[in-house]
């Protein structure tokens, strides 16, 4: 049973249900591959292999009848997600040996439902910046696994966890999803709360998690009680005759070979299996919304990181200084416009995604790059962040140096599940 690690999260669920494996097991499993593997990548912040394997005995210890529906699920989180028994460090030498008292209120609905918290996974400071952490590409080591949730994601392509959570104010659940090709999905904003975790953006932040299948991410939606208002329709969805939509933004521009073809070869595979796929673009008064993204983003990241400036503004970083010190100049005319328009895009995109059973647009620009400096770009990601849909990975595609590529499938806000499906 050494290659229980490879099981995905539904997997190894039913399992350890049927009794075929006790949690224990499954673990050790984990924690052999963590060990051979770590080096490597690098994607943990904290992992206390002693403490993970008492959490497994206390796991397999409860009884039958009073088991969660995640019991025994081994989950990775984000290290900017507080863990009342672990350490939540934010990647800040401010932050060093930080334990919070308290777990997030994620946390707290993981745990109730019996998931093993595995670990923390490494972050870009504060889930802020662009500057890459010590983590590698599990498929090439000299590539980013992207960020700022690039722990997360990277523990999850190279077999250390199953599910891993992450959080998006730009493009930081999208991009690691595409670039270590793995699913991932970035809910509508505000349906997983966010108490207990960093705060960058109160109406950019938004709680997302990775998966190797689509079963689990399910899983979770289900966990944090996400549903839409129509049911779904019964049985398997039927891609004959099914109308989806490519659209390429207004950021087009930036694409490189690699996510042009990825997006591409998801037209011809849809129109293959009978699917009807329609060109389309958003009205031109909405060609400013990444603008308007980064403006809100910088507003309230004066406020965010203010505590820290204060703190000793020479241990974070030049962005985030900037943030605070408005170094960019953005007046409050600005941040209000930025706001209101925003607001007023969202019905409006709303209408146009609802009229297909998703709209594909690019994860990101092409594979990986290079060098581990920097997370790669999120100017694919930025809008969806801002619009507050739900947005998921989908990953099958590859670039030019044989990296994974994903697509985004993007539906109306509150159509989490349908998107899902």
């Amino acid at each position: 049973m050494s290659d229980l690690y490879k099981l995905t999260a539904t997997d190894a669920q039913a399992k350890v249900k049927s009794g075929e494996i006790s949690v224990e097991t499954y673990v050790q499993s984990l924690l052999a591959r963590i060990k051979a593997r770590d080096e490597a990548v690098q994607a943990w912040a904290h992992l206390d292999a002693e403490y993970v394997l008492s959490q497994a005995k206390a796991l397999d210890a409860v009884p039958p009848d009073q088991r969660g529906p995640l019991h025994g699920v081994a989950i990775a989180v984000k290290d900017v997600i507080f863990t009342r028994d672990m350490p939540t460090q934010f990647n800040s030498p401010l932050y060093a040996s930080n334990h919070p008292a308290l777990d997030a209120g994620s946390i707290q609905i993981l745990r109730a439902s019996g998931a093993l918290i595995l670990g923390k996974t490494v972050t870009t400071e504060f889930a802020a910046t662009t500057i890459g952490s010590k983590t590698h590409n599990p498929h090439d080591p000299n590539r980013t696994p992207g960020g700022s949730s690039s722990g997360s994601g990277a523990a999850v392509a190279d077999f250390q966890a199953p599910i891993a959570l992450g959080t998006q104010t730009g493009g930081s659940v999208i991009r690691p999803g595409s670039y270590n090709g793995i699913y991932a999905f970035k809910p509508t904003w505000g349906s997983v709360t966010r108490e207990g975790q960093k705060v960058y953006s109160l109406i950019l932040d938004t709680l997302g998690w990775y998966g190797r299948c689509v079963v689990d991410l399910e899983l979770l939606a289900d966990v944090f009680a996400i549903h839409d208002d129509a049911a779904l329709p019964p049985g398997p969805f039927e891609l004959k005759d099914a109308k989806f939509a490519i659209l390429k933004t207004v950021v087009w521009p930036k694409i490189g070979s690699g996510g042009e073809a990825a997006l591409s070869s998801a037209a011809t595979l849809l129109r293959s299996h009978g699917a009807e796929v329609t060109d389309i673009s958003l009205p031109s008064s909405l060609d400013d919304l990444s603008k308007w993204h980064a403006t809100v983003l910088s507003s309230d990241g004066r406020t965010a990181f203010l505590p820290e400036y204060k703190i000793d503004k020479s241990q974070i970083s030049a962005q985030l200084v900037g943030h605070v010190e408005n170094s960019e100049k953005i007046t409050r005319k600005a941040q209000l416009e930025a706001f209101d328009r925003i607001a007023a895009a969202r019905p409006i995109v709303d209408e146009i995604l609802g009229r297909y059973a998703a709209v594909i647009t690019p994860s990101v620009p092409d594979e990986a790059p290079e060098g581990i400096g920097s997370t790669g770009s999120a100017a694919f990601c930025t809008m969806w962040t801002a619009l507050h849909t739900p947005v998921m990975n989908v990953p099958g595609f590859q670039g030019s140096h044989g990296m994974p590529i994903g697509v985004s499938l993007v539906a109306p806000r509150y159509h989490d599940r349908h998107l899902l499906a």
